[in-house]
C-alpha cells in the first residue's frame, strides 16, 4: 500500500456488515486503515463494528469500535467527540448508513417514507452537523457520503422515498461542499450502482423460496453494461480517492460506480 492516508484520522459511520463478507462500510474502513489512517469504526451493531476493528488490527492497523445509532443526534455528537478524545482530530468523515424500503408514493407507508429519509439523508446531516465545527476549527477535513444511482435514475423497482433521499443526499453534499470550500473542507459522494454485498443478499433472501434470490441476482448482474455487479471494494477505492490528498481540488461532485448503468438508462 502507498499510505495515501498516512497520519489521517477517519471516522467510518456504518462500518459493520449485516452478514458475512465485505460490506461497503467494512471494506472502506479496512482500506482506509491499510492506507495509513487511524480508524473509528462506528456501527449500530457493536459486534459487527468489533469484527471490522479485529480485521484492521489483524493487519497491523489502528482502529477502535464505537456503537452508535446514527439517527440520534445526541449519540452522533458523542461519537464525534469520542473520535477527538481518542485520536485528537477528525480528518475524514465517511457516511455509509442507509437502506431501502420499496414502494411507490401510493404503496409505501408514511412511516416507511419517513424512515427512508432518516436512514439515508438525516444520518449524514447529523454527522456533518457535529463534525463540521471541529473540521473548521482544525483547519480542514474531508467528507465522503455514500449515495446511490437510485438518486439519479429509476432502477429496477419502485423506490420513491429511497430515491428521494439519495437524490437529497447528493444535493446536500454539494451544498456543504460549496459553503465550506473556503474553509478547506471538501465534500463529495460515491454513487454505487448494482452492488453485490451482504446487505443486498440479506434483503433478497426469501425464506419460502431461496431460489428467488439467485434469479434476482442474475437479473442485477445483467442490468450493468459490464455484465456484472460491482462489490464493496469498488465503492471503497472510490471513497479512498475522494478522501485522499490526490483529490485535493475535487469537491461538490460525485464518483459514479455503476459499470455504466446510469449511462445506459439515459441519466
Amino acid at each position: 500500500m502507498t499510505k495515501r492516508l498516512d497520519s489521517k484520522v477517519a471516522l467510518v459511520v456504518g462500518a459493520g456488515s449485516v452478514g458475512d463478507g465485505w460490506s461497503n462500510g467494512r471494506a472502506t474502513a479496512v482500506l482506509f486503515a491499510r492506507e495509513g489512517a487511524k480508524v473509528v469504526a462506528a456501527d449500530i451493531n457493536p459486534e459487527s463494528a468489533a469484527q471490522t476493528v479485529a480485521l484492521i488490527k489483524g493487519e497491523g492497523g489502528v482502529a477502535v469500535a464505537h456503537t452508535v445509532d446514527a439517527t440520534d443526534s445526541g449519540q452522533v455528537r458523542v461519537m464525534i467527540l469520542g473520535c477527538i478524545e481518542q485520536f485528537g482530530r477528525l480528518d475524514i468523515l465517511h457516511n455509509n448508513v442507509g437502506g431501502s424500503i420499496p414502494g411507490g408514493p401510493v404503496e409505501i407507508a408514511e412511516e416507511d417514507w419517513s424512515d427512508n429519509l432518516t436512514y439515508n439523508l438525516t444520518t449524514a446531516f447529523l454527522a456533518c452537523k457535529h463534525a463540521l465545527p471541529i473540521m473548521v476549527e482544525q483547519g480542514g477535513g474531508v467528507i465522503v457520503n455514500v449515495a446511490s444511482v437510485a438518486g439519479m435514475t429509476f432502477v429496477d423497482r419502485p423506490l420513491a422515498s429511497y430515491q428521494a433521499a439519495k437524490a437529497g443526499l447528493i444535493q446536500f453534499s454539494r451544498a456543504v461542499a460549496v459553503e465550506y470550500a473556503g474553509k478547506r473542507i471538501r465534500c463529495n459522494c460515491v454513487v454505487p450502482g448494482m452492488m453485490d454485498t451482504p446487505l443486498v443478499r440479506h434483503r433478497l433472501i426469501d425464506k419460502d423460496d431461496p431460489t428467488k434470490a439467485d434469479t434476482i441476482m442474475t437479473r442485477r448482474h445483467a442490468s450493468a453494461p459490464m455484465g456484472h455487479m460491482g462489490d464493496a471494494w469498488d465503492v471503497a477505492y472510490a471513497a479512498l480517492y475522494l478522501a485522499s490528498d490526490e483529490a485535493r481540488y475535487v469537491t461538490a461532485t460525485e464518483i459514479v460506480v455503476d459499470g455504466g448503468l446510469t449511462a445506459r438508462s439515459g441519466s
